[in-house]
């Protein structure tokens, strides 16, 4: 049976050239690949989750207090049913919650990347959820400068296109089906992601689901692999040398549909006025230019938070 590989990201010190050839080679093929050696610590991965379910174990009145109405959810917190996949008919089960960049106030891009809020009700939610989001950011970065490789780019293409990214890390809360005939049975149904890639940390519960040759694919981690896949902007930027998949979360099968499951994506995003056109590198005689309209990552951001119902 086909399975998604998983790599050593180390080995892009240690063997590069094989290691970008098997990293490319596998996002080609599913859109999605493994990461383990990446360093980051168990701690800060367990810390993160403890500080997160406290703060979904709050009472409903609680948490809405960090709900900001009108910002996409942008930041804070979004409540049950409110996000919908492009072309569902059902909205997902599950609430979130938003960490964005940290930037200065007076930056260019203070406008369309807002400060964060934290819980009061959970005083270290900030030290753990924050350095979560620092350690996804800087492995993003490693794992973009292997595919620049890939695609025939200097390993340091993207840095000076993600340094200001407008990055989220966003826990997840899916809560228990206690009712199997709670509409349908898809947690979070069939989309792909908007942004260059994502980094899925650990997932409390199985479910996840990748689209591979038409076939639904369950992808699941050993020790301490990461899930890395490839988001819609890298798909334009790349004219579809790397493929953005379709991907699911399912109730499990089992007991496991009656627990809650949690997971943890950061959403890695260019600098909001990066102009997400092909790369001339990504165009041959086989794979002719597919976008002949520019738009800037910004401009669309704010198209696909219309299409899932995040933004009016």
């Amino acid at each position: 049976m086909q399975h998604v590989p998983t790599l050593d990201i180390r080995r892009y010190d240690s063997d590069r050239d094989a290691f970008v050839a098997e990293l490319g080679a596998a996002y080609r093929e599913f859109g999605f690949c493994c990461i383990s050696g990446h360093g980051i610590a168990r701690e800060l991965i367990d810390g993160s989750y403890d500080a997160f379910q406290r703060f979904f174990a709050l009472p409903a009145e609680a948490k809405l207090k960090y709900h900001i109405p009108g910002s996409g959810g942008a930041r804070g917190y979004t409540p049950f049913k409110v996000e919908t996949a492009k072309d569902s008919q059902y909205a997902d089960l599950k609430e979130f919650w938003h960490i964005g960049r940290e930037i200065p106030r007076d930056s260019k891009f203070a406008d369309v990347m807002p400060p964060n809020v934290w819980p009061a009700e959970v005083p270290d939610f900030k030290r753990w959820g924050y350095g979560l989001y620092q350690a996804l950011d800087d492995l993003g970065s490693r794992v973009l400068r292997a595919l620049a490789l890939h695609i025939g780019q200097p390993e340091n293409f993207f840095e000076d296109k993600t340094d200001v990214g407008n990055s989220i890390l966003r826990p997840i809360h899916y809560p228990p089906i206690d009712d199997a005939s709670d509409i349908p049975n898809v947690r979070a149904g069939a989309h792909e992601d908007i942004n260059l890639i994502t980094l899925l940390v650990g997932a409390s519960a199985e479910g996840l689901e990748v689209l591979s040759h038409g076939s639904w694919l369950p992808i699941t981690t050993r020790g301490d692999a990461i899930v890395v896949n490839i988001g819609d902007m890298l798909q334009r930027l790349t004219n579809h040398v790397f493929p953005s998949t379709s991907h699911r979360v399912v109730n499990p099968p089992n007991e496991n549909a009656r627990k809650p499951r949690y997971s943890v994506p950061f959403f890695l995003h260019p600098n909001p006025d990066v102009v997400l056109d092909p790369l001339a590198s990504c165009i041959t005689p086989d794979n002719p230019r597919r976008y002949d309209t520019s738009i800037t990552a910004h401009e669309y951001l704010m198209q696909r938070l219309r299409e899932i119902k995040l933004i009016g």
